[in-house]
């Protein structure tokens, strides 16, 4: 069986009050466990329209004043009931999301009693954004027999107060080689099944009479959430299985 695509994790990093070095790498870094599905970034300006200025028959121009906000947007999701390394399994899903949640505390500035909220980049493979978490909102979904909430998806914003160009991080280099689907053939030699919207890669599976090996088709595919497929995504269902006389 070939080995499994590795896919980029996006990381939160702690920065220091510059926001020029990442810093406390071992204690306040965080992979999320699952990669967002989209990303929202928007961009405003503040702009005044000078009293008195130009041609009152034509329409007033407009002035930068200085003030820029970028804000980005996102939402994850965690599940300690999906498949983990022993070393990573937890019973409750907040302590996941806890590591979230340090970036939206208040802390003592470094020297002195002010409290101040601190810089994190967002590291996506060559998407970054430098800010402050300006808001966070944490639903609870599923909660174990103990009362254990076990999945949960936190919604929230990043802002800076600047508009500037565009940051890019560093992408992981491409594996050399011709390109293979999941299953290892060249492609276009195997037929890619389309998943429609709402469905499961469980579901996909069982439609195919695969319903049994679905976690073996989801590691080869390197689907992160087999319960969050794209609408459109193509999944090679032969991946990871083993087939009599193939």
């Amino acid at each position: 069986m070939p080995e499994a695509t590795r896919l980029a994790k996006a990381e939160l990093r702690q920065l220091d009050a510059n926001f020029k070095e990442e810093i406390e790498k071992e204690t306040t870094w965080t992979t999320v466990q699952f990669n967002p599905e989209s990303l929202k970034v928007s961009f405003s300006n503040q702009v005044v329209t000078p009293s008195g200025a130009g041609d009152a028959r034509g329409t007033p121009g407009r002035q930068y004043v200085g003030a820029g906000t970028t804000k980005l947007a996102l939402q994850l999701w965690f599940d300690v009931t999906h498949p983990e390394p022993a070393a990573a399994k937890v019973d409750d899903v907040r302590m996941l999301t806890q590591k979230v949640a340090f970036f939206i505390t208040p802390k003592k500035e470094q020297g002195g009693e002010n409290l101040v909220l601190p810089a994190v980049r967002f590291l996506w493979g060559t998407f970054q954004f430098d800010g402050v978490m300006d808001s966070l909102e944490e639903s609870l979904e599923f909660f174990s027999p103990e009362g254990k909430p076990l999945r949960a998806n936190v919604s929230f914003t990043l802002s800076q107060q600047k508009i500037t160009e565009f940051a890019f991080g560093k992408a992981a280099a491409p594996t050399p080689g011709s390109a293979r689907t999941p299953s290892g053939k060249p492609t276009g030699t195997v037929p890619m099944v389309q998943a429609a919207a709402g469905v499961t890669l469980q579901g996909l599976a069982a439609g195919a009479g695969q319903g049994a090996d679905w976690r073996a088709v989801a590691t080869a595919n390197g689907i992160e959430n087999p319960r969050l497929l794209q609408p459109g995504q193509l999944v090679d269902l032969r991946a990871g299985l083993t087939f009599k006389g193939s």
